[in-house]
């Protein structure tokens, strides 16, 4: 293997300037630095790094374009299998999919396959040639498809059915599509205006968008059969929040992630504070969890003014879920991590109802437990209190239950998730497909979206059949 260069880094704005406004972190590749690391890519005739992609990208293709400064073709490379490429190109953990497999990656630092799929992407954008690069669909329409969610599932499956040659309608339940990837997702993160130059781009494609329809009670999914559906994908994600079971959940300044991201997201909190936030952050906040959604809760509580901030984790540093790039931002802009350690109680004021402190306990790893990874103990006589006015629970969400609810005869498993075929997204109702974290439980985006794909196939071979 020849001499490789180091991989090229992506500027960032400073810690302590970034912990206080909600401008993008990362600030991208330059020209120069894309081509640099583009130069990287070994260009491998078995290209193991398009294994790792959940969408099947053919990342070594749309690198060499890169290389030639073909730009427009890398970036419509890329949407031959994913239509979000700015969004992907941000959120995905790449370092535990393609850039996993990256053979450059076995000896040096793998090749910044997501950095270079943010800066076509980008350029696209920035260029203004989003619209003239999309692509003439047929004018003759095939069946007409549903799609509940404007999630990456939801978005992923009807622009791959939109180019198929379907008539796809979009219904969303909030006033603004996206799902987790404008409500869950902070600003500094994924910007909301790159968002909607990807929606929008699904638009061009024909895809219609209905706003604030609640699939399940607005309307049942045989409802959408009955207007003409001949078949309807469920993408509602994993939307019910998870709780930590323990006294004083129900004082005031206890959160779940969801809502605590969501309010703000919802709220434009994020312009704080040009606009007033829906939540009171307080001063000492602690977030309980180690995801992503947890860095995510911890930073944003910084940006909103919170003077100290805490992640609570019941095991190490080596088992925590969160990226470790999103780990290294958040200790960077000041969070303070205290880890192999789990909450007792919330304590608060009795005269007011308001949180004051949460009571833990100092943990020791023992045996593995179910998920492989090792059990925490908690150490007997380690209790400490932590004096907090904000308590965020962070530990995970489940599927959403509105559209399984409204659907008896749906099969569910035990946590609430629609059992599909994961090959084909097929449910136990003929015509209703599912898949993403209503079928899943939370994963990644890009996992939602090759979920998405693959229902997309599987819904046009079953129209095809019945026509």
């Amino acid at each position: 293997m020849p001499i490789i260069p180091k991989k090229t880094e992506m500027k960032k704005q400073e810690p302590l300037v970034r912990a206080k406004n909600f401008k993008e972190v990362a600030l991208g590749y330059t020209e120069e630095e894309a081509l640099k690391e583009a130069s990287r890519c070994l260009q491998c005739k078995k290209p193991f790094c398009v294994d790792g992609c959940p969408v099947n990208i053919n990342i070594p293709a749309f690198i060499k374009l890169i290389s030639e400064k073909k730009y427009d073709a890398a970036v419509q490379k890329i949407k031959e299998t994913n239509g979000l490429p700015a969004v992907c190109g941000r959120v995905c953990p790449q370092e535990e999919q393609c850039e996993l497999k990256c053979i450059v990656g076995k000896k040096n630092e793998p090749v910044g396959i997501g950095r270079l799929e943010r800066f076509v992407a980008d350029r696209e954008r920035e260029s203004g040639s989003i619209e003239k690069n999309a692509k003439e669909l047929p004018k003759i329409k095939i069946a007409k498809v549903a799609v509940v969610g404007s999630g990456p599932a939801g978005l992923a499956c009807a622009g791959d059915l939109a180019l198929l040659g379907y008539e796809v309608t979009i219904y969303e339940s909030l006033h603004a599509t996206g799902g987790v990837l404008r409500y869950g997702i902070p600003e500094f993160r994924l910007p909301k205006e790159i968002l909607d130059i990807e929606v929008n781009y699904l638009k061009k494609l024909g895809v219609k968008i209905e706003l604030n329809v609640l699939i399940g009670k607005t309307i049942t999914i045989p409802g959408l059969f009955k207007l003409g559906f001949k078949a309807v994908f469920v993408g509602t994600g994993a939307g019910l929040p998870s709780f930590l079971g323990v006294p004083g959940e129900n004082l005031t300044g206890v959160y779940s992630a969801n809502e605590y991201l969501s309010r703000i997201n919802l709220m434009q909190a994020y312009k704080f504070p040009e606009m007033d936030t829906p939540v009171n952050t307080g001063k000492i906040v602690a977030v309980v969890g180690a995801g992503n959604v947890a860095m995510d809760a911890a930073r944003v509580s910084l940006r909103l003014g919170a003077e100290k901030v805490y992640i609570v984790y019941r095991r190490g540093e080596e088992e925590m879920p969160a990226r470790k790039e999103e780990i290294e931002n958040a200790g960077e802009e000041g969070v303070i991590f205290h880890l192999l350690t789990a909450p007792l109680e919330i304590i608060g004021d009795p005269a007011t109802g308001k949180v004051k402190a949460l009571k833990l306990v100092k943990n020791k790893l023992g045996e593995p437990d179910a998920s492989g990874r090792k059990r925490p103990e908690p150490i007997p006589g380690s209790e400490y209190t932590l004096e907090v006015d904000t308590v965020v629970s962070a530990i995970g969400q489940s599927p959403n239950p509105l559209v399984p609810q409204s659907m008896p005869e749906l099969k569910t498993a035990k946590h609430g998730n629609i059992v599909t075929d994961e090959n084909t997204g097929e449910t136990s109702i003929p015509g209703v497909f599912a898949g993403g974290d209503i079928a899943t439980g939370a994963a990644t985006v890009i996992a939602a979206m090759g979920a998405g794909k693959k229902a997309a196939v599987s819904i046009d071979k079953y129209i095809k059949k019945s026509l």
